[in-house]
């Protein structure tokens, strides 16, 4: 028997924090209002039909470590230095903030196992995404059954890097190096994660073809610093 498995991401719409945050920031750690922030969560966890209980954050450091969670901390707070998350607890959403990142969304639906990880350039080059499968496989996930969605992130014609540092990461994510629109050195890291998780045996991958820095509706960094955080969250019914 399968089990539902849905996905949200937000956009910068429909929450109540103040530019440059406006409206609907969901990070904690951008210098917004904590009281604004705090109202987003518990709007989006209120329209998520979870209720706070029901969403689990993370302090987010750009590494590798992966938590593996049945329920938020308690007292409620965030999962500290993490970049992934994973559950086989329903009705418990394992959420990723973002401005420029990936937010990769994962779910064995047959199995009942549900992933959610921070991917930006540090952390996917470490391997984040393949420890995250690492840890759905030892709670009994099979990859033939995995399904990924990659959200909005930077895309490649708008990720200019330094030559090296595209070399670099391009031996430790194959597939990310790519050229700019200004024919620069650049990155595209949802390339190269997709093809780290064919290598692994994920066939299901699908890719939110919205740019941050091109779509004003989402949260970019490196278009706007200081800027708010978009949220992706995964979750079973």
């Amino acid at each position: 028997m399968t089990v539902r498995i849905r996905r949200v991401i937000t956009t910068r719409a429909g929450g109540v924090s103040a530019p440059p945050f406006d409206t609907f920031n969901l990070g904690d750690h951008v210098g917004d209002d904590p009281a604004a922030v705090a109202q987003n969560r518990k709007r989006l966890a209120a329209t998520i039909g979870l209720g706070e209980n029901g969403v689990v954050w993370m302090n987010q450091v750009h590494g590798d470590h992966v938590e593996v969670v049945d329920g938020p901390p308690k007292p409620p707070a965030a999962v500290d230095d993490t970049d992934a998350l994973v559950t086989a607890t329903p009705r418990l959403a394992l959420a990723v903030v973002t401005a420029d990142c990936v937010p990769v969304l994962m779910a064995d639906a047959r199995a009942g196992v549900v992933a959610a990880v921070h991917a930006g350039r540090v952390g996917a080059q470490k391997g984040v995404v393949a420890r995250a499968v690492e840890a759905m496989l030892g709670l009994g996930a099979h990859t033939e059954d995995i399904s990924v969605l990659l959200g909005p992130a930077v895309s490649g014609r708008n990720y200019e890097v330094p030559a090296a540092m595209a070399d670099e990461v391009e031996v430790a994510l194959p597939g990310s190096r790519t050229v700019t629109a200004k024919n620069t050195p650049g990155l595209d890291l949802r390339a190269g994660i997709a093809r780290q998780l064919t290598d692994l045996g994920v066939t299901a991958i699908d890719v939110d073809p919205r740019c941050t820095v091109e779509d004003a509706s989402l949260f970019s960094h490196r278009r706007d610093a200081p800027t708010g955080r978009l949220a992706s969250l995964v979750w079973m019914e």
